[in-house]
């Protein structure tokens, strides 16, 4: 079994936009969960506001044998200047991925 879900909402001036995505699924005693997050945030800037901003990377992983849990998460920031018919805008973003891996108790695989 297999259950998506997606979302795209965006801002009225489409200077916002999130994207995400969940997943579900189950295999072999296993059921996986998958979440997906992508988001953008555009803002015009003068020359005296543009600044360096270091990308941010951090990982985190867990896994717990007795509890038969595995977790997986990643979040993404930076920033990325583009130039517009003469304007400066600062594109800011952030993506997250999370991974759920947690096994199935055998009284639920029936079902599955």
């Amino acid at each position: 079994m297999r259950d998506l879900v997606f979302r795209n909402l965006t801002s009225p001036d489409h200077k916002r936009k999130i994207l995400s995505s969940s997943e579900i699924f189950d295999k072999e005693g296993t059921r996986t969960i998958i979440r997906r997050h992508f988001i953008y945030i555009v803002k015009e800037v003068t020359d005296k506001q543009i600044e360096k901003q270091p990308p941010i990377l951090a990982v985190l992983k867990e896994r717990n044998t007795k509890e038969k849990i595995e977790k997986f998460f990643c979040r993404m920031k930076g920033s990325v200047y583009a130039v517009s018919n003469g304007r400066v805008y600062l594109i800011t973003f952030m993506h997250t991925l999370k991974i759920l891996l947690c096994a199935i108790p055998k009284e639920m695989m029936k079902y599955t």
